[in-house]
């Protein structure tokens, strides 16, 4: 149940192509399953415009952000500053993270962990559970009609899904395969722009259309100004490169926190 990654075009079917290069050997492996992880969803039900803050070093589109970033110390300081939820990067080629971060944070926090990843392969579920995870990334653009059973798969391992979606035609197959949390991303995988309307845009589409999930806005938020055309529409916002290139994690956590 592999998606059909030579069809995946850009830097986004790069980093796929390399990270299921990455993975194959996994196959077979048992995974322990530790105690079960806080609820992600439960975190973004909360009043208000919930903060995902994302440990970031680096990435394709900005190059070095933050590369001697301890990943503990930064989650610590971010749920300090009012995060709701920490985002984790685990990729290792284009965002220099490892699953060691993730366990790292888990084991500093005790608010939901969103492994942040390119899920190319049945067994990174089982694998996410196993780091202690409380949710994973499915993004369409690269999953594609493997959506629903990757999320599928998701739910049996007791884990979230956040279903990242950046056009029309990938937010009806994210509400065609049932998805519970949808996530707006405004940077266009393919060629990294980002436009800022998208999140809004597609999330009035999801709500017209009766989606009664949970709606999480991706990328391209460094003001807390710029925050004010999600609320009443978007129940939480991720943000990684603002704050992870911030000499005072929890300030920049709090002056993005709009409870």
């Amino acid at each position: 149940m592999v998606p059909e990654l030579a069809k995946v075009p850009g830097v986004l079917g790069q980093i796929s192509r390399r990270r299921l290069c990455d993975v194959m050997g996994l196959e077979g492996r048992a995974w322990p399953k530790p105690v079960a992880p806080p609820s992600f969803s439960q975190a973004l039900r909360l009043p208000g415009l919930s903060l995902i803050a994302e440990v970031k070093r680096k990435s394709p589109s900005q190059g070095e952000i933050a590369l001697q970033l301890e990943a503990a110390e930064v989650a610590r300081a971010y749920v300090a500053g009012g995060a709701r939820a920490i985002s984790v990067l685990t990729e290792p080629h284009h965002f220099a993270g490892s699953d060691q971060d993730l366990q790292e944070v888990r084991a500093a926090v005790e608010v939901p962990i969103l492994r942040k990843d390119f899920t190319v392969h049945p067994v990174q579920i089982a694998e996410s559970r196993a780091l202690g995870a409380s949710a994973v990334l499915l993004i369409v653009a690269v999953l594609g009609r493997l959506t629903g059973s990757y999320l599928q798969l998701a739910q049996q391992e007791g884990l979230d899904a956040l279903v990242e979606v950046h056009d029309q035609a990938e937010l009806e197959l994210a509400l065609s395969a049932g998805a519970s949390i949808i996530g707006v991303n405004n940077r266009n995988l393919i060629d990294l722009s980002i436009d800022r309307s998208t999140a809004p845009r597609l999330g009035r589409l999801a709500r017209a259309a009766g989606f009664r999930g949970l709606l999480v806005a991706e990328s391209g938020y460094s003001d807390a100004a710029q925050l004010a055309e999600l609320e009443g529409l978007f129940d939480a916002v991720l943000i990684g490169t603002s704050l992870a290139r911030s000499s005072n994690w929890q300030m920049a956590a709090a002056q993005m926190n709009r409870p």
